[in-house]
């Protein structure tokens, strides 16, 4: 009966956490980082499922969902890097059009919002080289190991 209930929290503090940041020290989001949310909503939902549904899928799908977060963690952390660019629209920092726009053309083009680019990292801990994209990928690979292992313990099933 915790094993769900311990997912579950886990999985949502995840995005809990990043939103809570962008509060309590200015962090701005881009793209990539609030696609990570998603699936750790998904786990957590799956995870509290597994509290009347047959907890040993409802764990697993729970683990799936998490590792899904991770997987755009990588790739975000990919794109960070250079390795790679990314195909989203809203990841790209925003440029002139060559000094041939005017500035009234550079401002009606400006989002309502201003967005941070993706390949900009977000380091929460000065002097740790790891960005929370890559935080993210080293939480999501224990919680869903967590999942994992606790969906294979016999009282799961």
């Amino acid at each position: 009966m915790l094993a769900p209930l311990l997912i579950a929290a886990l999985a949502a503090a995840a995005p809990l956490f990043a939103h809570a940041s962008e509060g309590w020290w200015g962090l701005a989001p881009c793209e990539l980082c609030l696609w990570q949310r998603w699936p750790y909503w998904a786990a957590a939902a799956l995870a509290l499922l597994g509290l009347v549904l047959p907890r040993r899928p409802m764990l697993l799908l729970a683990a799936v969902a998490v590792l899904a977060s991770g997987a755009v963690g990588a790739f975000h952390v990919g794109v960070e890097q250079g390795w790679w660019p990314s195909p989203l629209a809203g990841c790209q920092a925003p440029r002139g059009s060559g000094g041939t726009a005017s500035v009234e053309d550079l401002l009606r083009d400006m989002p309502l919002v201003p967005s941070k680019p993706c390949d900009a990292p977000t380091y929460l801990i000065p002097g740790l080289p790891l960005s929370m994209a890559g935080m993210n990928v080293i939480y999501a690979l224990g919680v869903a190991g967590l999942a994992f292992g606790l969906a294979r313990r016999k009282e799961a099933s």
